[in-house]
């Protein structure tokens, strides 16, 4: 028997199987997907077996050394998804693999993280009444015995010199049982009742759970949407099916994983990044021995080994985080689609603001349209207010507007709670010097730092380079540095002095980067130990507490001016997300938008909670442009040392496109990378708009491979990107 074995080198000259020979030792064991040891170049590595057959080679083959677990092993979905992930990427197939495996399984990891504890309980009946009857004194013992009785005790909790006399003297039996880090929460909860919209979305997907459609949920914030998966959700595990359910951010996991916990107790396994690798190894041991039912994780968590799955959801499926920045850069929603095809079962996607693609591909009944116009309970929506901050500042109000500061102080005085977003976090954005304009900048990368107050640092959000930060100036040694731009530290050094009694929780990746800490921000603020939440972007969306009222957006502005043709999108969803924060208990919620352009298109239909015009809006744009969702991208990121050197092989890269691609096809660039430079390498772009080119993804594997051995220079190649 042979098998071929693609070995763990995430190489793309070595991105092929090798075929080695099988021990006759192995033969009755081995399996497609088993990770093994194989020499290979004077070395023992870690491969995967892809085939076995028994097709000798004309050539000298070696040997497979070893088995590497012979309980774990990828199934064929995986290896489909694996080869598919390559296809649509043009990584090589080991970093696919590699991909979908949690850090304590990778191909090239052989360690092991299982956990066990020790349980005691009593031997054969003669024994231990032989025992007491020869040891009328051991009372210490005797009491042990007694409280043991007929159970199983875990050893930790007894007194450990006498549980071992009695082990030694085989009265007292061992069991080692797996222990697993993450603790279920065993409560359940019935559902809650569903209204005439919510039942309507929820018949529509339960009628077809048993074959292949895409749903796009659209459901304004507040509408009931996770009620609707619970419910289908419910159905799948009727008929013995499981579900897999994503969120895009690890703080929104954190209220979820709750919500289900409470419903489905400890059919729940939880799978994201901020995970120990202990943990992780855990859930995706559960899944695997087919232990749970339900996977609620980030974008990770589309890889786990969910057998038999009935239904994938995918909540605010609008979010960027969808999308993985480094190799392999797949778009999770296609691997889901591609999950959901092989095992003909339903996507259903969901947002109170749907993607403009996903919006796209409703109207043209792609996909199929359910929609929640209205809130549960009929709540209502927030009233929005744009404030005009150019007219504020003239009254020296910097940071906040006379009408926000008047809402927190009403709000405070109430015992409501307040939601602040500034999608900036540190202290100051840059630090320069007002006599001779030095500013700090890094010295790897082609930006400024930020400084960090109560580190007194300097940071790069990029590299991670820091530097402390001093009095003089560097350059000219004068006393005259000054602070541009705000972060979340300065607006919250500000709002302690403009409300000194407000108890403030900042959350960004500042104060987030320790484990657990989301879950502790999350819990102390919906426990009303803090009256005022303020953070970055990952406050926008999914959070549910309902004693918010009040939602003040420091800086509209931020991310419309932002180089990007998704920039009047991401603010929509930005603000638009943040906004259904406000009012979602009992209480009337209100929105404070601030801003320096009131009359912006964008801004005023986040106010008016008009989803749909925007949508029409943005469409002409994107038409008249040719941007997606009227056709796709592709970029290409040369990036080297020299810059002189990437300039010349980036015009290179573009001849070659003009010569092979369609005439219809646009090239744009090269031009500089949003991140010119970063780690002191510079960035160059190629941008290809097509709508359809048959020859395009033989060219870019052709483009790939011209570079495979260019030691000066490299390319990444990214479908559909979220960011330039």
């Amino acid at each position: 028997m042979y098998a071929e074995v693609l070995v763990e080198y995430p190489v793309k000259s070595l991105n092929k199987a090798f075929t080695y020979s099988v021990p006759d030792s192995f033969k009755d064991i081995i399996k497609i997907g088993m990770k093994v040891l194989v020499p290979f170049n004077k070395r023992n590595i870690n491969g995967i077996i892809l085939k076995l057959h028994h097709n000798k080679p004309v050539y000298k083959t070696l040997s497979i050394k070893d088995i590497l677990n012979k309980d774990f092993y990828l199934n064929d979905e995986q290896i489909k998804i694996a080869y598919y992930l390559s296809e649509i990427t043009l990584c090589p197939l080991i970093s696919a693999f590699q991909t979908m495996l949690p850090p304590a399984l990778k191909v090239n990891k052989n360690e092991k993280y299982d956990l066990y504890e020790t349980y005691v309980y009593l031997n054969d009946k003669d024994i231990v009444n032989k025992y007491i009857k020869e040891h009328p004194r051991a009372l210490k013992q005797i009491m042990m015995i007694n409280t043991i009785k007929d159970k199983k005790v875990l050893k930790t909790s007894l007194n450990a010199s006498i549980a071992n006399i009695l082990i030694k003297k085989n009265i007292l039996l061992t069991l080692k049982k797996k222990k697993y880090r993450l603790k279920a929460k065993d409560i359940t909860t019935s559902k809650l009742k569903l209204n005439d919209e919510q039942k309507i979305a929820y018949e529509t997907v339960k009628e077809n759970l048993n074959k292949h459609d895409i749903y796009l949920l659209k459901g304004v914030t507040g509408s009931g949407k996770t009620e609707v998966y619970m419910h289908l959700i419910s159905e799948v595990i009727k008929s013995n099916k499981t579900a897999l359910v994503l969120v895009p951010e690890i703080c929104l996991t954190t209220q979820m994983i709750d919500r289900f916990y409470s419903r489905f107790g400890k059919d729940v396994a939880i799978f994201h990044s901020a995970l120990s690798i202990g943990e992780k190894y855990d859930e995706y041991l559960k899944i695997y021995n087919d232990k749970i039912k339900i996977v609620v994780g980030t974008r990770s968590s589309l890889f786990v080994p969910l057998k038999n799955l009935g239904i994938i959801i995918i909540d605010e499926e609008h979010s960027d985080n969808y999308k993985q920045e480094n190799t392999p850069r797949y778009d999770a929603i296609n691997i889901a689609t591609f999950r959901a095809k092989y095992n003909n079962i339903p996507l259903l996607l969901a947002s109170a603001s749907p993607s403009l693609e996903a919006m796209a591909r409703a109207d043209k009944k792609v996909y199929k349209l359910l929609t929640l116009e209205n809130r549960v309970n009929n709540i209502k929506l927030p009233k929005i207010t744009l404030v005009d901050m150019t007219k504020e500042i003239r009254l020296k109000n910097y940071l906040f507007s006379s009408i926000l500061k008047e809402k927190m102080i009403k709000c405070i005085s109430k015992g409501e709670q307040i939601i602040l977003l500034l999608n900036r976090r540190g202290f100051a954005t840059f630090i320069s010097c007002k006599n001779c304009g030095y500013t700090y900048k890094c010295p790897y990368c082609d930006i400024s730092l930020t400084y960090h107050k109560p580190e007194n640092q300097l940071k790069c959000h990029y590299c991670g380079y820091f530097i402390k930060k001093n009095d003089l100036c560097p350059s000219c040694h004068e006393k005259a540095l000054v602070f541009d731009g705000v972060g979340t530290q300065k607006v919250e050094e500000e709002l302690l002095k403009v409300l000194p009694s407000a108890k403030v929780i900042r959350m960004d990746q500042d104060t987030t980067s320790k484990k657990n800490s989301y879950q502790k921000i999350i819990d102390d603020f919906e426990n009303k130990k803090y009256n005022i939440l303020l953070g970055t972007q990952m406050i926008s969306k999914g959070l549910d507490f309902k004693n918010v009222t009040l939602v003040g957006i420091i800086n509209a502005d931020t991310s419309l001016n932002i180089p990007d043709f998704r920039a009047n999108e991401k603010t929509f969803n930005l603000l638009y997300q943040t906004s259904g924060r406000s009012g979602r208990g009992d209480k009337e919620g209100e929105v404070i938008i601030q801003t320096y352009n009131p009359d912006n298109k964008i801004l005023n239909y986040v106010k008016n909670n008009d989803y749909n015009n925007f949508y029409l809006y943005e469409m002409n744009i994107r038409h008249k442009l040719k941007y997606p969702p009227y056709t796709y991208l592709v970029l290409i990121n040369i990036k080297g040392k020299d810059l002189e050197n990437i300039e010349k092989e980036s015009n290179i890269i573009k001849k070659y496109l003009q010569r092979y691609l369609d005439e219809k096809t646009i090239i744009l660039g090269p031009t500089p990378s949003y991140m010119f430079k970063v780690k002191n390498i510079y960035n160059l772009q190629i941008i290809i708009k097509y709508t359809y080119d048959d020859k395009l993804i033989d060219i870019l594997k052709q483009l790939d491979q011209n570079y495979l051995i260019n030691n000066k220079i490299s390319i990444d190649i990214t479908f559909n990107p979220v960011k330039f």
